[in-house]
């Protein structure tokens, strides 16, 4: 008893255990080709898209969990997107997502696609995102809904395989934390109301399911979008005060009152 016990205990602790980002990288890039994840990356596009098209600047900053670019859409000519380690046959700069090789105040924009999901440090990798991101900059986050069908078979999952080993956190904590980093929550939308079932009846159908989600506005889809803007602390300059100068007194000359007409001279010499 006291055996299986201990085997319940380190396999609950190596399902909450993260994987490395290297690993992370490599299995969520080939989940993104599977038959449910290619149906759920349609759903996020989809959504994404007008947002997307309405954000302009000169830098778009992906934070995400694999190689798959979102910014297709994006009207912003330079797409920047880090990779967690060096692999010859692709071409991403390497850099951690919490220390990101960039100048503060230098992105127009940030997205971060599933990365909150799997960051040990939730609080380091949105302060880092709101570093790099300029006064005024967008910011959208997509996320694993927990109060969904797919965070319900998280917790019925009992194997750590991905994507069911993510964090799965709600969006009502992410805008806390966005609120205290001076953001301003300017929508959440939900999407992805398929079931999380990878049998092909199931992810065919997922049209229909998400045609009926979107219908009533349900926010039980299975990703959230949050859109937040940096918002932008007025500075007011503090001059210093001018000593107040005395005002000049007018006085008018003595010569212009002493001078004499020249009606009143002419009378007197006729006199």
């Amino acid at each position: 008893m006291i055996q299986l016990l201990e085997n319940f205990r380190v396999r609950w602790r190596k399902r909450r255990d993260l994987p490395t980002p290297e690993a992370l990288f490599h299995d969520m890039t080939a989940w993104w080709e599977s038959p449910l994840g290619k149906a759920l990356l349609a759903n996020e596009t989809d959504l994404l898209e007008p947002t997307l098209a309405r954000i302009f600047g000169y830098h778009f900053l992906q934070l995400g969990v694999s190689e798959h670019s979102m910014l297709g859409a994006s009207p912003i000519g330079h797409k920047l997107q880090f990779m967690p380690g060096f692999d010859a046959a692709k071409t991403l700069p390497v850099a951690n997502n919490e220390a990101l090789p960039l100048q503060s105040d230098s992105v127009d924009a940030v997205l971060i696609h599933h990365a909150l999901d799997y960051s040990p440090d939730s609080h380091r990798l949105l302060r880092e995102a709101a570093r790099v991101l300029m006064p005024g900059g967008k910011l959208l986050i997509i996320g694993f809904n927990p109060l969904s069908s797919w965070g319900v078979r998280k917790l019925c999952r009992w194997r750590n395989t991905r994507p069911w080993d993510a964090r799965y956190i709600a969006s009502s904590r992410v805008q806390d934390w966005l609120k205290l980093l001076d953001f301003s929550v300017a929508k959440v939308e939900h999407c992805a109301y398929l079931l999380p079932f990878k049998h092909s009846r199931f992810v065919n159908a997922a049209p229909r399911f998400e045609a009926f989600g979107q219908r009533f506005h349900a926010p039980l889809g299975a990703v959230y979008v949050i859109a937040a803007c940096k918002q932008v602390m007025p500075v007011t300059p503090i001059l210093p005060r001018w000593p107040k100068l005395p005002r000049p007194v007018l006085v008018r000359p003595v010569g212009e009152t002493a001078r004499a007409r020249p009606e009143a001279a002419k009378v007197k010499l006729d006199s």
